[in-house]
């Protein structure tokens, strides 16, 4: 079975996000296949950002953009955001948003976005090795370099086939 075909009550994503230079102009990207085939491509930037805050991105438009009541499986690449939201999380959240070594968690908004928005959903997190020719994580990859260098003039950054 291809990974990009759809499974039933599930909605597969998979996000990336990019940086020109860290910090510098950067971009996220999420491709997601939705249970009865269709799929969404999804890209955004910001000058200047990070690359950890464009993979935060990346997964956040997972989340608001896929249906609620369906299973969400979300992959990528990046254990700063696999590791984050399914282990340091909870700790961060228990310590006031302060890392084990007392100091304020980096990205903070973005990863109390993230949280929100998967609180009570159903959603799986999955790490891909990038740029290693997986059909989902290079797509997710072309979007996010789509974010780095389309202006809010000519694209809206979302497109649903």
């Amino acid at each position: 079975m291809s990974v990009l075909n759809p499974k039933a009550n599930t909605t597969i994503a998979f996000t990336d996000g990019a940086c020109k230079g860290n910090p510098g102009p950067g971009g996220w990207g999420t491709l997601l296949i939705f249970s009865d085939g269709s799929h969404g491509e999804f890209y955004g930037g910001e000058d200047p950002t990070t690359n950890n805050k464009m993979e935060l991105m990346g997964a956040i438009m997972a989340l608001k953009h896929s249906p609620i009541e369906l299973m969400l499986e979300i992959w990528t690449d990046s254990s700063y955001v696999k590791n984050g939201i399914t282990t340091w999380v909870n700790s961060w959240k228990k310590n006031g948003w302060k890392t084990a070594s007392k100091k304020p968690v980096k990205n903070q908004e973005l990863w109390q976005q993230l949280d929100a928005l998967q609180n009570g959903r159903n959603v799986s997190w999955h790490w891909v090795k990038g740029h290693a020719g997986h059909a989902g994580n290079e797509k997710a990859d072309e979007l996010a370099n789509l974010g780095i260098t389309a202006s809010s003039d000519d694209s809206d950054g979302l497109k649903k086939n």
